[in-house]
Order: C-alpha cells, then sequence, then structure tokens
C-alpha cells in the first residue's frame, strides 16, 4: 500500500497553505473558497447580503437616522444633507445578484462641517456573534466581502464596532473606477478583548461611511481594535457623498464569516431571506374586522415569526376605526378598535424590533 506524509499542501506560488495536516492525530484544516464551484452552508453571519428583501420599499426626504430600502441597513444621518434609500435592479454583471441597495443624494451640503457624517450599518445581535468567541484567547477573525459601485472615487472607511465593550476596528477601502462595480475584501482581526453579551441586544454593528468631518478622520491609522476614539472612527476616508445631488452609492454581496478566506457568497432563498428579516421588522394586512353593537373590536393579532423582542406597532385600519395596539409581545399585539357600530374594517400594521 502506498502512502504519502506531508505536513501541508500549498500551490506554487501561493502565500498560505490549502490543507494544513496535525501530524499528532491525522486531521487537518483546509482552506476552502468552494465545493465544486458552489458555496458552503451556513457560512454568512448577516442577513439580506444580496439585498433581496425591502419590505419598506424607496424612502425619500431622509435627513435623519432610520431603516429604508433593503431590510437591515440602518442610515445614519446628522443633518448632513437629504437622501433617497431603494432597492435597485443595478447589479454587478455575472455575479448571481439582482438587486442592490442604493444610496442617492437629493439634497446637497457641500460644506462639510467637522461633526458632518453619515454612514449605512448593519447590526448583529450578541447570541448570534458567538462563534466569533470575541474577547477570549481563542477570538477568531473576520472575512468581509461585498460589491460597491458609485460616481465618487476615493477612500472609504469601514468600521466595525462593538456596542457591548465600546470597541472598534476601522480600515478603509478605495473605489478607483467611477460607476464601475468593484469586489472589495477586508479581513478583520481578531480581539482578545471585550466579550460579546450572549443576548438580543446590538453587539457588533458594521458600517460603511460615506461623509465625515475632521472630528472622525483626524485620529491616527490603526491595524488592530481600538477603545472608540472619534477621531479614528473614520480615518482615512475623503469622500464627501452630499456634495452633489449627482452622487449615488450602491452595495450588494455584503458576507461575512470567520476566518481569513473569502469563500463563494452564500446565496440564500427569497423565502429564507424574508423570514429572517421579519424578525426585526414585518407588515401585515387582516381583513374582515367587525366592530360590535357598542362600536368596540377586541382583537389579538399573531405575528406570522416572532420578534427579537415586543416591536413598535402601528396600525392602519379602514373605515374611520381607530385600533391603537396594547399588551405588545414578540409574538404578537393585542387592540381594542373604535368605531361606528358593526363597522366592517381591515386592518394594516407594521412592527418594529430593529436593533
Amino acid at each position: 500500500m502506498s502512502e504519502i506524509k506531508v505536513n501541508s499542501i500549498k500551490g506554487v506560488g501561493a502565500s498560505a497553505a490549502a490543507i494544513t495536516v496535525n501530524n499528532t492525530d491525522g486531521t487537518c484544516t483546509a482552506n476552502i473558497s468552494s465545493v465544486n464551484g458552489g458555496q458552503l452552508s451556513n457560512r454568512r453571519l448577516n442577513i439580506n447580503g444580496g439585498m433581496t428583501v425591502a419590505q419598506r420599499g424607496s424612502v425619500t426626504g431622509i435627513t435623519s437616522s432610520q431603516y429604508a430600502g433593503p431590510d437591515r441597513y440602518r442610515f445614519a444621518n446628522n443633518g448632513h444633507g437629504t437622501y433617497t434609500i431603494s432597492q435597485d435592479s443595478s447589479a454587478p454583471t455575472g455575479s448571481g445578484f439582482s438587486n442592490s441597495l442604493k444610496i442617492a443624494c437629493t439634497t446637497a451640503d457641500t460644506s462639510l462641517a467637522a461633526n458632518a457624517n453619515n454612514n449605512i450599518s448593519h447590526r448583529i445581535e450578541g447570541q448570534d456573534c458567538q462563534l466569533i468567541r470575541k474577547g477570549t484567547s481563542n477570538a477568531k477573525e473576520l472575512a468581509v466581502q461585498f460589491w460597491v459601485k458609485s460616481n465618487k472615487t476615493g477612500n472609504y472607511a469601514f468600521q466595525l464596532k462593538d456596542g457591548d465593550n465600546i470597541r472598534s476596528f476601522t480600515t478603509t477601502y478605495t473605489i478607483s473606477s467611477a460607476d464601475t462595480w468593484e469586489q472589495k475584501k477586508i479581513i478583520i482581526p481578531a480581539d482578545t478583548t471585550g466579550v460579546l453579551a450572549n443576548d438580543t441586544g446590538d453587539s457588533l454593528a458594521f458600517t460603511f461611511w460615506l461623509s465625515a468631518g475632521s472630528d472622525f478622520t483626524s485620529g491616527s491609522a490603526s491595524t488592530s481594535w481600538y477603545g472608540n476614539v472619534s477621531a479614528n472612527l473614520a480615518y482615512g476616508h475623503n469622500v464627501n457623498i452630499a456634495d452633489s445631488t449627482s452622487n449615488t452609492w450602491y452595495m450588494t454581496g455584503f458576507q461575512v464569516e470567520i476566518g481569513n478566506v473569502h469563500t463563494d457568497f452564500e446565496h440564500r432563498s427569497f423565502a429564507q431571506e424574508l423570514q429572517l428579516c421579519k424578525r426585526y421588522y414585518q407588515k401585515g394586512f387582516d381583513y374582515q374586522h367587525i366592530c360590535a353593537n357598542n362600536g368596540e373590536s377586541d382583537r389579538w393579532i399573531r405575528l406570522p415569526v416572532e420578534m427579537r423582542a415586543a416591536p413598535t406597532v402601528t396600525t392602519s385600519p379602514t373605515n374611520s376605526v381607530t385600533f391603537p395596539a396594547t399588551d405588545t409581545t414578540a409574538e404578537g399585539f393585542a387592540g381594542n378598535g373604535s368605531g361606528a357600530a358593526l363597522a366592517n374594517f381591515n386592518l394594516g400594521w407594521t412592527c418594529s424590533a430593529e436593533l
């Protein structure tokens, strides 16, 4: 019987081994980017990275902070310009993506004040981050990748914030060619300081900076995590997305995974992504409710998907009926309708339990 004994297998010209063998027990570690050209399952930590779900649709006239466009992306703005955020059909050719997140400046602000800033972030619950093992001696690196396009070339800051321990890591990526899809890949170093809470709170925020005044850029470069220093948060960023109403920024194919190897994007079905998104935001429309003889209508609305926490509920009943939500839980909400005796009405509602 023939036998080959090796410590590792490495490609010609490669800087790292494709397979590393444990000489004691014979097991191996492999850096695999795909299986037969396809994806490895359950690697992507983030939700809606392909921008397929957009329950809120396009939102216009944005001057402050809110969720808008594709689900799970929060836009932060301190009044620096006005924007429309939407799901767009532009996507890199041949990438397997059909949608992107689009931010368009609709009212410009050419004066970049020291405290001016806007960015968009994706936030992940602490209980979904435990495999990263942050704050321990076994902390893991993270591999981040995304496709991006803008008419504004230059250096953009990318920040990962640990909200539990108020720590950050900041780096930059460069958009080199205007209006051209470019894929960016980032490795985030392991952080042995600051354990993430194992709860439903906002533990990690992956933040794409779009404008940043000197309050956020005048610090120093860092190749490791740091205790939050405002001047470092967007260090290296030199683009002002608000300086013209012609400015746009698109992003898709966003993936966060454990390790230092960027594997093929893990595509999920639309149904899977929608169910995951509904943990944070969902909406519905119930038909054929009837007020009693006294004009009241008590109802319990059970939500299709249990939410992260008791949501903020907005109701919109028809036929001049009011229906304030009461007794709200992560599973649903009650309401006491009030209208004309025996009035028929339909009930629209939205529930938000965003981070």
